[in-house]
């Protein structure tokens, strides 16, 4: 009787497709380069030319800098929907599905690359924000709180366009219906007060995710409390991973190459 291969433990496979995608990200020279501009011309098109018409006090930068940490964060994770996808399409997950190792790792490598990616692309946004005047008033420990928090909503949206990837027909299709996701800092106090928008869509922009993460973000990168904040942006993290993480479990084992 031939004894079977032993398989690959999770955590070493996890290990290997988290290096593969990393590499994938540094080979892909312009998807790096446009996840850094992108949000950089963003930034200095608010600053430069509506923050006047917002605040002639200089202070705007200051403002809007975690909304566009957060903006920034939404077009980095939509890539993975892409690479999942594309995974899919190609025949590679089902390939893995007849190999002695986890095929659901591949995922896993997909969601940790992307947050990697996109936390440096957050430094490299904040380094140019700092060049331009901004001047966070925190300590080390908020400024981690920061952090923390906007790796935790990236590692959320990640999840969701992981999900997105497994739904979608196509690499185009997972792209496209990440769309929503991508413009919900748009709809809240990430580049302009609450208050200033109409009663319906205050109703709105307060109970979306992106609202108490960018202002409990702000609170700490300006050494204020976060209040309730920090604990609704946690709670809306969570739930968003908690519910893209069992629909992926339920629909893995069910999508194939077509």
């Amino acid at each position: 009787m031939t004894a079977r291969a032993p398989g690959v433990s999770a955590v070493t496979a996890s290990r290997i497709f988290i290096g593969r995608s990393v590499r994938h990200s540094v080979r892909n020279v312009d998807a790096m380069v446009m996840a850094v501009v992108l949000p950089v011309m963003l930034m200095l098109v608010f600053v430069f030319v509506f923050g006047g018409a917002i605040s002639d006090t200089g202070s705007y930068l200051d403002y809007v800098v975690p909304g566009i940490v957060l903006t920034c964060a939404g077009f980095g994770a939509s890539s993975t929907g892409v690479s999942v996808s594309q995974d899919l399409q190609s025949g590679a997950i089902d390939r893995l599905r007849t190999m002695p190792v986890t095929a659901a790792t591949v995922l896993v490598g997909h969601t940790v690359a992307s947050v990697v990616r996109n936390l440096l692309a957050t430094v490299i946004v904040v380094l140019v924000a700092v060049l331009l005047g901004f001047r966070p008033n925190t300590s080390a420990v908020e400024a981690v709180g920061a952090l923390g928090l906007v790796a935790f909503y990236i590692l959320a949206i990640t999840s969701v366009f992981a999900m997105l990837g497994l739904v979608a027909g196509s690499a185009e299709a997972a792209s496209g219906y990440g769309f929503v996701i991508l413009f919900l800092p748009y709809a809240s106090s990430a580049f302009v007060p609450l208050d200033s928008m109409p009663g319906w869509l205050q109703v709105f922009a307060a109970h979306q995710p992106v609202t108490p993460v960018v202002e409990a973000a702000r609170a700490l990168l300006s050494g204020q409390s976060p209040g309730t904040d920090a604990a609704i942006a946690v709670a809306w993290c969570t739930g968003i991973i908690v519910v893209a993480s069992a629909l992926i479990v339920w629909l893995f084992p069910r999508r194939s190459a077509r």
